[in-house]
Formats: structure tokens, sequence, C-alpha cells
């Protein structure tokens, strides 16, 4: 195999160390001053006073929002009670223990799927606005060709021309599988792909509300979240700055070994190529905040226009490129973000090891041996 393994990771830290552990429920400055309100129960009243509460301003405690949406995604809510509701929490912002709660009832709702205990998803919001090619798909390819497991989570597109569902199809991967065949692809190809729309039905009961109010939600935060395979180790990437640190409070939350959460100065959900990405990682129940650049890994930086993608065909066509040891902009990116994976990982010390390693697999043909395997193992049904 390409990478080497190490017991634990490291990497540099250049900011602050905060315990995910002693995470206070945050109020935000507008909160209502006086003694807040009793919990509401969890019933179609206790909703309503829910919504009442998050109005005056008060921060809703993990259970409460997990009790709360549980009821939106068994579907006993209105349409009006949800758009309410999510409106409520964006205005007044939402907070880490609101995103915790939320995440608990996604995944209590959700088809789960078998997959090894070192298991890593490389997943990104979307939403950043940049067209970009598909990096987390590429990246996680890169990743299962070191050898480390890899449940892929994700979807088709919603704000851009190519999901990872969608460039996985065009690459020739069968995306609508039993839970049963997705562990198979992990086990035989070390990679599997999870079609959000099969394992989270719940989310029928908001996708009306949501596509009426045409907004980003917290709902937009929750699916790199829900993994449907129960990962502990994830590499996730958001949409904007300001979740980097509150997404990986609320991964220490939910049980969740290590993970880096990322977001380029550029706006990208992923590592970026053009400058300084900012990084909250945790491990051991901490969060520690720092920045990496692409020299950080060895690499020249590309100006972000040069990972611009297209429609899931050409995305396919410049994933299989880089998997063939093809240079450019996008098999940089995929190193970075494959690099930062294999320390998510455990399997290397430290971020220019993983960014060597991922460079490694790809040149030996590793990373494109797992894509083959896995076209192979999902089509096998088909085949038979």
């Amino acid at each position: 195999m390409a990478c080497s393994s190490t017991p634990r990771a490291s990497h540099r830290s250049t900011a602050r160390q905060s315990s995910a552990i002693s995470w206070r429920r945050r109020k935000p400055s507008a909160v209502t001053g006086g003694s807040p309100p009793a919990p509401a129960d969890p019933s179609m009243d206790g909703l309503k006073a829910t919504i009442a509460r998050i109005a005056d301003g008060y921060a809703l405690s993990r259970e409460e929002a997990e009790a709360a949406f549980g009821r939106i995604m068994s579907g006993e809510a209105t349409a009006a009670q949800i758009g309410a509701f999510l409106m409520g929490l964006r205005l007044r912002g939402e907070t880490v223990d609101e995103i915790a709660g939320a995440v608990a009832a996604m995944r209590a709702r959700m088809t789960s799927v078998s997959a090894p205990a070192d298991a890593v998803d490389v997943v990104g919001t979307g939403g950043d606005g940049a067209g970009s090619v598909n990096v987390s798909t590429c990246a996680a390819f890169v990743v299962a060709g070191c050898g480390v497991p890899v449940a892929k989570h994700g979807n088709r597109a919603l704000s851009s021309k190519s999901g990872s569902a969608d460039v996985l199809r065009a690459l020739g991967v069968e995306v609508d599988l039993a839970p049963e065949r997705i562990s198979a692809c992990i086990a035989q190809a070390g990679i599997g792909f999870m079609f959000a729309p099969a394992h989270h039905a719940a989310m029928r009961h908001v996708g009306p509300a949501r596509a009426e109010l045409g907004l980003r939600t917290i709902f937009n935060l929750l699916g790199p979240l829900s993994n449907p395979a129960g990962v502990k180790r994830q590499m996730v990437g958001v949409f904007a700055r300001k979740w980097v640190e509150p997404i990986a409070e609320a991964l220490a939350q939910l049980g969740s070994e290590r993970a880096w959460v990322v977001h380029g100065s550029d706006g990208l959900d992923e590592v970026t190529t053009s400058g300084p990405t900012a990084v909250a990682a945790l491990e051991n129940g901490h969060v520690t905040s720092f920045e990496i650049k692409p020299e950080d890994a060895g690499l020249t930086p590309h100006p972000v226009g040069a990972l611009a993608g297209g429609d899931a065909g050409q995305n396919a066509l410049a994933l299989r490129g880089v998997l063939q040891g093809q240079k450019s902009a996008y098999r940089d990116v995929a190193i970075l973000n494959a690099g930062a994976t294999l320390v998510v990982a455990g399997r290397v010390e430290n971020f220019a090891e993983g960014a060597a390693a991922a460079a490694k697999a790809i040149d030996a043909g590793a990373a494109l041996d797992r894509l083959d395997a896995l076209i192979a193992v999902s089509n096998a049904e088909k085949a038979a």
C-alpha cells in the first residue's frame, strides 16, 4: 500500500484549543433576559412552545432540539411550523447544542450501513457557489488507495452542476444500492457510496418547506454529520468560516473520535489550493484551530478558478484523469484533501506526510484501482 500506518496523528497548531467536553450552550446577544420558560415537551403543543421560545431569543438544549427535530422529521409538523422553526433558528443563530440535537434526531431515523470501525468519510456541505470539480469524491478514491476504508456519503447536485452521486454515475458506479451491497463495496473495493435520499427518508417531510424558503437553514449542515455508516473519523468541508469550530464541537458531542472541519479562504468547502484553509481539528475530545497552506504540503498555490468544473460528464473525465496521474490543479487539490483525511484516519503523522502519501497512491495506480474496483463491485448484481 502507498501509505504507512502510525498509531496516532499530529498536526501543526498555531491558534487556540477549546474543550468539547466543557462546551456550554451559547445564547446569542439578543437572548431575552430573565429565567427561561420550562422546557417544552415533545408534543405538538410542545413544538409550538419551542417555536415561541426561539422567537423570544432562547437557545434550545440538545434534548429540546432533538425532540423538536424528531417531530418535524416524523411528519408531525405543518409546513408553516417547519418554516417558522427554521427561520427562527437562522435569524437567532444556531448553537452547537441545537446542531447536535438535530443530527441525533436525523441519525435515529436513518437507514444504516455496516462498515469497519476505522472507516472515514470525506464530505462537504456544498453551497459554496464555486462550481468546482468534485474534490471530496476524487479525494475519497485517493484515501481508499492508501488502504483506508471509505464510507462516502453524498447526494446529487443541489446548487452546482455535479454532485457526488452525479459524477459517480457518470463514471459507471451504481449508486442505488441496498445497505448490504454498500457494505460489500467497502469490504471488496475499499470504498462504498451511500446516496443520501436512500438513507434519510425522513427528510421528505422538510423538503417542501425548505424549497419554499429558498434559503440556507440548519439542514444544510446536517447531511455531512449524518453518515449512515456511523463513521467516527470525518473530513468535513463547510460553506462558511463561521461554522468551522461549531461543527467540530458538534461532532465532539456526537461521539466522533477524530475530525477535521475545513473552509478555504476563497470560500471553498474544501482544503483549497489558492491560499490558507481554516481548520478545526478534533482529537481526544478537544478542538484545535489552525491554518494550513498548499506550501505546507510542498505544493504551489493555484487560483480558485483553476478548480472550475463542468457537468457530471466533464467532472468524471477530470476525476479519472487525476487518478491516471495527469498533472493539474485538480490533482493538487485532491492531494491536499486526501492528505488531510489521512491525518484524520491516523495513517500519517502530519499534513505534509499525508499529502506525500496521497501523491504516491495516485502515481502507483492504487487510487485508480479503487475506482475500477468500485465500478465492478457496485455493478456485480447487474452482471450476474
